[in-house]
């Protein structure tokens, strides 16, 4: 009896082993295949700024992680990308853990006609939203096209 849940305890290791690292392999190849890779900003020649638009970089580290940082500026953080699923009209859905802010937030980018990037939604663990359909839900307002910046700004 010992022996064999001793079998089956060592298999299902084993297999959550094999499947963390398929993930992986999948999440790290969806978003380069779908071309998110590198940098994005409002405007590259502008310094990153609160006010103004970060500095947002995806980048696939050694180990196969996908991290997502952010420069504002006067402030900067890394982030990992748990999850990256594409839907049928080309949307990105992302699943970012922010550690400092000790959430998990859930938010939709599509590429334009042009190349640029554009948020479609953001929305924390409990649903809310801080951007929906496109707009920002606090004004109305339409989210910005970030442009693929070159490697030197970030």
């Amino acid at each position: 009896m010992t022996r064999c849940l001793s079998r089956w305890t060592i298999a299902a290791v084993l297999w959550i082993a094999f499947c963390s690292l398929a993930g992986a392999e999948t999440l790290a190849a969806t978003v380069a295949q779908w071309g998110l890779l590198g940098s994005w900003a409002v405007d590259c020649a502008v310094s990153p700024d609160r006010d103004k638009g970060a500095l947002l970089t995806y980048e696939i580290r050694k180990d196969g992680r996908v991290m997502y940082r952010r420069n504002f500026g006067d402030a900067k953080d890394e982030n990992e990308v748990v999850s990256a699923t594409v839907d049928a009209r080309g949307l990105l859905n992302l699943m970012v853990f922010f550690p400092s802010l000790h959430q998990t937030r859930e938010f939709g980018v599509m590429l334009t006609k042009d190349g640029s990037l554009r948020a479609i939604y953001n929305r924390s663990e409990r649903g809310e939203f801080t951007i929906k359909d496109g707009k920002y839900v606090k004004t109305g307002k339409p989210t910005l096209p970030q442009q693929r910046c070159s490697e030197q700004s970030s």
